[in-house]
C-alpha cells in the first residue's frame, strides 16, 4: 500500500460522492429526521453501502475495459434498448439538475433575507454554466480540488448545526445498528423509500465509470489494473464515508430538535424570536412538516440567525457542486450512447435550459412549498430510473467477454 499512489488515484470518487450530497439528499435527510426521528438511520447506512458496491462495479468497468458504461451500452445493445436507456438516463440527469436549481435558489433566497425572490435565484443559477466552463479550462485536477473545497464547506456547515443541536448519541447508534422502525406508518415508509431514491443516483454510475478513465492505467498489465481497482475502491470508501457522515449530521439534527414537534410549538418560538418567517407555521396542533426552506427557518428560530445562514451556505455548496457533476454525466452519456460530441458549453446550456424552465414557472406562479415539494417528486423519479442503470452495470461487470479476468462472478 502506498499513500502516494492513493493520492494519485484520488479525485473521481469525491466527484462521484457529490451526488450523495445534493439538495435532494438533504431534503430527504431532514424530512426523515423530522418524520421518523433516529429510526431510519439504518436505511441511510444500508443505501450508502449498496451505493458503494454499485459504484465499485461502475469504476471497475471503466478501469478494466477503458470504456465508460454508456460506451459499453452502445457496443452491446441493439438500437431500441440503447435509445430507451439513453432517454431514461437523460430524464434522471434533468431531474437531478432541477433539484440542484431548486436548492441553490432557496439558499440564495435565505442568504439574501428574501430580497432575492425564488425566481431570481433560479435565474442566478444560470451562472453555474459559466463557473463550470471557467473551471473546466484549468484541468480535471483543479476541478477535483474545487469539489473537495465544496465538500469541506458542507462538512463544516452541517457539522456546526450538529454541534449546536447536540443529538442524543445513544439514539443515534440505535438508529444506525437496529434495523427496526417501531410505531412507524405510511409516512415513515415513504421516507425510507425516498432515502434510497435520493442516495443511489442512476446517472452516477455512468459518471464514475467515465471519471476513472482520467488516470493512466496500462490495461495490458493485470497487476496495474488490479492495483487501480484497489485504490479507486479505497478512495470511494473514504469519499462515501465522508458523505455518509454529512448526511447523518442533517438527519440527527432534525431528529433531535424537531421530531414530533407541532406547528404551534415552532410558531411560538419563532414569534418569541421576532422571526419574519413565523407566518410559515400556522398556530395549530398539526405535526410539523419541514423542507429545505422551512428547515433553515426553523433552525434560525431555535438556534439563532447564524444557524439559518450557515444552513443556507451548506445548501448552496450542495447545489453548486452537484450541478457540475450532473453536467459531466450528461456529457459522457450523450457521447457514449449517441456518439455526439457537443461542446461542453452547448451541453450545459441545453440541460440547464430544460431543468430551469419548469422550475422557473413554479417559482414565479407558485410558492416555496410547491417548489420544495418538487424535490419529493424528483426523488421518486430517481427511484424509478434506478433499474435502467443497475441492469447494465450488473450485467456487463459479470460478463467474462467484457471484463475478461475481472468479471465479478455474480
Amino acid at each position: 500500500f502506498s499513500f502516494r499512489k492513493l493520492w494519485a488515484f484520488t479525485g473521481p470518487g469525491f466527484l462521484m460522492s457529490i451526488a450523495y450530497l445534493d439538495p435532494g439528499n438533504i431534503e430527504s435527510d431532514l424530512q426523515s429526521g423530522a418524520v421518523a426521528g433516529f429510526k431510519l438511520l439504518w436505511v441511510l447506512m444500508l443505501a450508502t453501502i449498496i451505493g458503494l458496491l454499485l459504484q465499485r462495479l461502475a469504476a471497475r468497468l471503466g478501469v478494466v475495459t477503458g470504456l465508460h458504461l454508456a460506451e459499453v451500452c452502445n457496443r452491446q445493445y441493439q438500437k431500441v434498448p440503447r435509445i430507451i436507456l439513453w432517454l431514461m438516463v437523460e430524464l434522471a440527469i434533468i431531474g437531478s439538475d432541477m433539484q440542484e436549481v431548486i436548492g441553490s435558489a432557496i439558499a440564495i433566497n435565505l442568504l439574501s433575507v428574501g430580497k432575492v425572490p425564488l425566481w431570481g435565484g433560479v435565474l442566478i443559477t444560470i451562472a453555474d454554466t459559466f463557473v463550470f466552463l471557467f473551471l473546466d479550462k484549468y484541468g480535471l485536477r483543479k476541478l477535483e480540488a474545487f469539489f473537495g473545497f465544496l465538500i469541506t464547506i458542507m462538512a463544516l456547515t452541517f457539522g456546526y448545526e450538529y454541534i449546536t443541536v447536540k443529538p442524543d448519541q445513544e439514539k443515534l447508534l440505535q438508529g444506525l445498528f437496529i434495523p427496526y422502525c417501531q410505531n412507524c406508518g405510511t409516512a415513515q415508509l415513504e421516507q425510507a423509500v425516498g432515502i434510497v431514491g435520493a442516495v443511489i443516483m442512476p446517472h452516477n454510475m455512468y459518471l464514475h465509470s467515465a471519471l476513472v478513465k482520467s488516470r493512466q492505467v496500462n490495461r495490458a498489465n493485470k497487476r496495474e489494473v488490479r492495483e487501480a481497482n484497489k485504490y479507486f475502491f479505497i478512495e470511494s470508501c473514504i469519499a462515501l464515508f465522508v458523505s455518509f457522515i454529512i448526511n447523518i449530521f442533517v438527519v440527527t439534527v432534525f431528529a433531535e430538535a424537531f421530531f414530533a414537534k407541532t406547528n404551534a410549538d415552532v410558531n411560538a418560538v419563532c414569534v418569541n424570536t421576532s422571526s419574519p418567517h413565523s407566518s410559515l407555521f400556522p398556530n395549530n396542533n398539526q405535526t410539523l412538516e419541514v423542507d429545505i426552506y422551512k428547515g433553515g427557518v426553523v433552525l434560525g428560530c431555535y438556534f439563532g440567525p447564524a444557524a439559518l445562514y450557515i444552513w443556507a451556505i451548506g445548501i448552496l455548496a450542495a447545489g453548486q457542486s452537484s450541478t457540475m457533476t450532473g453536467t459531466y454525466s450528461g456529457q459522457f452519456v450523450m457521447e457514449g450512447f449517441l456518439n455526439l460530441r457537443w461542446s461542453r458549453f452547448a451541453r450545459v446550456l441545453l440541460t440547464r435550459s430544460i431543468a430551469i424552465t419548469p422550475t422557473l414557472l413554479v417559482a414565479i406562479f407558485q410558492d416555496v412549498e410547491h417548489l420544495t415539494g418538487m424535490n419529493d417528486f424528483l426523488n421518486v423519479l430517481m427511484s424509478l430510473q434506478l433499474p435502467f442503470a443497475l441492469i447494465p452495470v450488473l450485467t456487463f461487470t459479470s460478463l467474462p467477454g467484457v471484463m475478461h479476468d475481472f468479471a465479478n462472478g455474480l
